[in-house]
């Protein structure tokens, strides 16, 4: 008896090690199997950003993998903080939507040392050390300013002179760096001028702030270039409250394709929309499990997305998901 008990006091012994050696990966009970991912998110500027996070999350939970959220309310030292509590905690892959572009090399190759893969979701770093990510998921965001640029000829193309006005999103960020090349790489005729370019910080209110401030130093605007959906509905209060009509005295374009976005096309107070997907989760989902499985995934993964005319946002509105 006592040589029983002294063999189911050892193994008893060995399975709390071995449970000690595992750390602590936030799993629930479910063993090895279960995956843990850090995922930090910029914020919740936008409507796009809650619809990103809301479909990341649910994802994740149908896919029945652990998500340890964290929100940067954009600053990226707090993403900073976040992967490094991430890479404390031991998960097995950490994925994040940079708040800028610069400043990521130190706390990517932290990641890297402690054997982390890092997956980049929606914009992108500059790093010029592509092996301390393993997969970028997002849109191709000088596509979406060349699309906006594209609608911008057509719309204009018997009109000599126009004037435009550029709600740029938060400085530094790869879709406000990217969707500003892409519209000037093919808004090239010298009849379009830029007169006036700012950040509104990718939010409503500041996008009606700029406009605002737009409005009193330039009389004259034929067109707002709104890098997203909500600083677009923010000109649109402002030009309206300058006794204007969005959409025909002030003609917009912009970026998102968001309900509240879609709505306004649809009612003709925004002109032109090009989109750019929130919904990455499933996408994601995939990449993780690839990635925790050591099967290779594609180091650039383009999400597919589409343009929106007037027309072609009423018949969408009704099974429109964000």
């Amino acid at each position: 008896m006592k040589k029983i008990t002294g063999l189911a006091a050892t193994a008893a012994l060995l399975i709390a090690l071995t449970g000690c050696a595992g750390g602590d990966s936030g799993s629930s009970g479910e063993g090895d199997d279960n995956i843990v991912v850090g995922f930090s998110q910029v914020g919740a500027e936008s409507g796009w950003r809650t619809a990103n996070t809301t479909d990341i999350k649910s994802a994740f939970e149908d896919a029945g993998i652990e998500l340890k959220f964290s929100d940067a309310q954009q600053k990226q030292e707090n993403q900073i903080k976040a992967i490094r509590s991430f890479i404390q905690q031991q998960v097995d892959v950490i994925a994040f939507s940079p708040v800028v572009e610069s400043g990521w090399d130190t706390v990517l190759k932290e990641a890297k040392d402690a054997g982390i893969p890092v997956v980049l979701t929606d914009r992108a770093v500059d790093s010029e050390d592509e092996s301390l990510y393993v997969s970028f998921l997002g849109s191709d965001f000088i596509l979406e300013g060349e699309r906006a640029g594209d609608w911008v000829n057509t719309e204009f193309a018997d009109t000599d002179q126009v004037n435009i006005v550029e709600l740029q999103g938060t400085t530094g960020a790869a879709p406000a760096n990217d969707r500003a090349e892409g519209f000037r790489n093919v808004v090239t005729d010298p009849k379009f001028e830029i007169i006036a370019t700012q950040t509104g910080d990718f939010t409503r209110a500041g996008g009606k702030q700029v406009m605002e401030a737009f409005l009193k130093s330039n009389p004259d605007i034929d067109l707002v270039y709104a890098h997203n959906d909500d600083m677009g509905l923010g000109a649109i209060e402002a030009i309206e409250a300058a006794g204007l009509v969005p959409g025909q005295d002030i003609k917009i374009v912009t970026v998102d394709a968001v309900k509240d976005g879609m709505q306004a096309l649809a009612d003709g107070k925004i002109n032109f929309i090009v989109e750019c997907s929130p919904l990455l989760g499933a996408q994601l989902v995939e990449i993780v499990e690839k990635v925790v499985a050591g099967e290779d995934v594609e180091s650039r993964i383009v999400t597919e997305e589409t343009t929106f005319t007037q027309e072609q946002a009423i018949e969408a509105l009704p099974d429109r998901q964000y």
